[in-house]
């Protein structure tokens, strides 16, 4: 689903950059304006946004937020990351933009979208530049309140959510179930297929996935009314 830059190791995510702990407080609040001359203001962006999400969860951060903290002007975070979604990638050291993933998986016809969402999942996770990094996110998620928060709130905000939104009617109570479930899913797969290396699990091709669990990803993200003929 992503084009890999030039490989390089992959390393697992501590617990502090998931947001395990408790971050330390920031320093005093760094006068409004331009950063000094060499400053590394995309790396500041991207510790302020580290700690924002450990603190504050996925919801409640705001790039407004992130700017302030990072001593910088909002502009600039939306100069270097296109969006929440693609900042909080970074943070996890992620070689895929997840609005990417999804806009792919909302090509197409209603009627297939169970089908590409398992594709886009799995495209992901199997990408080797991704799957050390998520493992540790996933094991770290089962571990410590703040990462599961995190990861809960991303996926349903970002991957799931945006998915289902586009195929309920606006306001239906169902779904935020239905992006939950369908999440679930996805991540008890991902478990078995690369936490735990189940055999046949992990050697099942995408396709015979996408197959096997696209009807049910189906009946969870799009909605009777758009299920169409």
């Amino acid at each position: 689903m992503c084009t890999a830059s030039a490989p390089r190791p992959a390393t697992s995510p501590t617990v502090a950059t998931l947001g395990a702990v408790t971050p330390t407080p920031p320093s005093p609040a760094t006068p409004r304006g331009r950063r000094p001359r060499g400053a590394d203001t995309r790396g500041a962006i991207v510790d302020a946004a580290r700690a924002a999400f450990a603190a504050d969860g996925y919801d409640a951060t705001s790039l407004r937020g992130i700017a302030r903290a990072a001593g910088v002007d909002a502009a600039l975070v939306h100069h270097y990351f296109d969006g929440k979604a693609a900042l909080f990638a970074e943070v996890m050291d992620l070689r895929v933009d997840p609005t990417v993933v999804v806009a792919r998986v909302l090509e197409g016809e209603p009627q297939t979208v169970g089908e590409r969402m398992v594709r886009g999942f799995l495209g992901v996770w199997d990408d080797p530049e991704n799957t050390t990094r998520l493992v540790g996110v996933l094991r770290a998620a089962m571990s410590h309140d703040h990462a599961a928060r995190q990861l809960r709130e991303f996926l349903a905000a970002e991957v799931f959510g945006r998915v289902a939104a586009a195929y309920c009617p606006q306001g239906d109570p169902t779904l935020p179930l239905r992006a939950a479930v369908a999440a679930a899913q996805m991540v008890g797969v991902a478990l078995m297929r690369y936490a735990v290396a189940h055999p046949v699990v992990a050697s099942a091709s995408p396709d015979e996935l996408a197959a096997l669990l696209g009807p049910t990803l189906q009946s969870y993200l799009v909605a009777p009314s758009a299920q169409g003929g």
